[in-house]
């Protein structure tokens, strides 16, 4: 009898702990909340109101701008950051001296890139970043890139072997064909990206001295160039401004598991000063210069935006918000769940917008400047019917 029961009893048990299993289970995926960056801003050009800067009522946890950094996450060396985070130096191993030579370039587009990344590169190109007159105003472009890692030729003999020769071949071939690489001799990762903002706002104030104005942002972002240069016809290049998605109270990470960890030891105030999102901003000649020269007093910070922020506090200067800088991309609205936010009626109206990739880039261009262009901006009935794609 008790060799009959045994298996039952071990079957009613399995049942027993299986459903347990599923009520958990069931229990955890209700009662999780998905974690999302804090949606900018709402548009308020057309209310004919004044934009505000984001501002909470508790300070916001600094979750960055950037969906990936160029390198893969893991846990971050600061014994070695603050071991060389002094050495702010570093020869430009691909310069374009001629990019602002001849006549004067209205807008210097400067985007951050990594040496694999051709395709986002391309489609930059292609599409918003491709140079020349745009509404009678000159564009130039530049790309902004470092060593992929472990590749520092002046490094070890282990580092200098992974310099990995085909990359340096074809990215020379590249500068040759576009005249656009700028490339420095620091290792191209995440807290690296504060080296890049410096490197470039030395170079830009030595060999475009007379840019009227500068726009610097990832190589993952849309920029609407007809509404930026809307914006910046009524400013003066000689005045201050840096206006993009602006963040104030964001407190820094304490949290070892995230990539945006910064212990107390690094900065140990509760709050970061304003900065604008490094996905995009614009700012002019003025700032540029004087930028420039505060940057290069100010100790380096991993966190490039946020650095940026703090040479602007040293300048007593505030940057300013625009409700069409998007760096956190379009959120989905709560009231319209299936609303497809990826519409070129969205991106008509705003300026910047992050977290695309090459192929949306492309697409949403071409969306936008098609001969009709999107059939919202026409006076036409809405559509009564499903979307179709045009001939």
């Amino acid at each position: 009898m008790r060799r009959r029961l045994c298996p039952r009893r071990d079957a009613l048990l399995t049942l027993l702990l299986g459903a347990a299993l599923g009520l958990l289970l069931y229990a955890q995926r209700d009662g999780a909340a998905p974690t999302t960056a804090a949606a900018p801003a709402s548009s308020l050009a057309a209310q004919g109101l004044t934009p505000r800067p984001r501002e909470v009522q508790a300070p916001l946890a600094y979750e960055g701008d950037t969906p990936g950094p160029p390198t893969p996450t893991g846990p971050f060396d600061f014994g070695r950051y603050l071991r060389a985070k002094d050495q702010r130096r570093f020869p430009l191993l691909i310069n374009q001296p001629r990019k602002c030579r001849g006549a004067r370039p209205h807008l210097l587009i400067a985007v951050k890139s990594v040496v694999s990344d051709f395709e986002r590169r391309q489609a930059v190109r292609q599409t918003w970043g491709a140079e020349g007159r745009v509404q009678g105003a000159l564009v130039r472009r530049v790309f902004l890139l470092g060593l992929p890692r472990a590749a520092d030729p002046a490094g070890p003999d282990g580092e200098r072997q992974g310099w990995r020769a085909d990359w340096q071949s074809l990215l020379r071939a590249e500068s040759r064909a576009y005249g656009d690489i700028l490339l420095w001799a620091f290792e191209d990762t995440f807290f690296n990206l504060t080296l890049k903002e410096i490197h470039f706002l030395a170079w830009a104030s030595s060999y475009c001295p007379d840019v009227s104005f500068v726009f610097k942002g990832d190589a993952d972002v849309f920029v609407h160039i007809g509404n930026l240069l809307e914006f910046l016809a009524s400013r003066d290049p000689g005045q201050d401004l840096l206006a993009g998605d602006v963040i104030v109270q964001a407190r820094p990470i304490r949290a070892r598991s995230s990539k945006y960890y910064i212990p107390e030891a690094v900065y140990g105030l509760t709050a970061y000063p304003a900065y604008a999102g490094g996905g995009g901003f614009v700012l002019s000649a003025a700032t540029l210069h004087r930028l420039a020269d505060a940057c290069a007093q100010v100790e380096l910070f991993p966190i490039d935006d946020v650095f940026l922020g703090m040479c602007l506090q040293r300048l007593r200067l505030t940057p300013e918000p625009h409700p069409a800088f998007r760096t956190f991309g379009i959120p989905q609205p709560s009231a319209a769940p299936n609303l497809r936010t990826f519409d070129p009626c969205f991106y008509r109206e705003l300026v910047v917008v992050h977290g695309l990739s090459a192929a949306d880039i492309w697409l949403m261009w071409h969306l936008l400047h098609q001969q009709k262009g999107p059939a919202c901006a026409q006076p036409l009935p809405a559509a009564t019917g499903p979307f179709q794609w045009g001939p």
